[in-house]
């Protein structure tokens, strides 16, 4: 069977950077399983795995663009340090949740000062090329409930 839309994919894979720095790994773990078609992994890496089957392995390059986006400035924000009512001691590398106009975002301090903190909401991989080195372990049809909730249940996937 091969990857293809609404197919169950479960995955071995290493995330390095363009210096091989490895950033994720299910290596000794369970592999990573998705539903293909569905935005449940970086754009880049699910075009390339499309029509490949089990025992095929892949080595990807993906651009920030197909990754995790370009950096978005307006996603880094000064905020008054009043904002943080209750956190007693706030330092650089924290990570909180953000009440914006779209929502609910993480954020992670990047700055701080006596009377503001820098935020930051982009994703900690946005701006980065990203090399990826895949392995395909299993590949089935989607379940009726895996595909009304839009992602893969089960060994390595979403569990309710």
């Amino acid at each position: 069977m091969q990857i293809a839309d609404n197919k169950i994919v479960l995955i071995h894979y290493t995330l390095s950077n363009l210096d091989d720095e490895v950033m994720d790994s299910s290596a000794g773990g369970e592999p990573l399983a998705y539903l293909h078609g569905k935005g449940n992994i970086v754009p880049g890496l699910e075009k390339e795995l499309l029509g490949k089957k089990v025992g095929d392995k892949v080595k990807v390059e993906v651009s920030p663009e197909e990754g995790y986006g370009e950096l978005n400035e307006e996603l880094i924000q000064e905020v008054e340090r009043a904002a943080f009512e209750g956190v007693e001691a706030i330092e650089v590398g924290m990570r909180f949740m953000a009440q914006t106009a779209w929502g609910q975002q993480p954020v992670v301090v990047t700055a701080v000062t006596e009377e503001t903190v820098i935020v930051d909401g982009n994703h900690p991989l946005a701006d980065q090329s990203l090399k990826f080195d895949v392995e395909v372990v299993e590949v089935r049809d989607a379940s009726e409930e895996e595909l009304e909730h839009g992602h893969a249940h089960g060994e390595g996937g979403h569990h309710h």
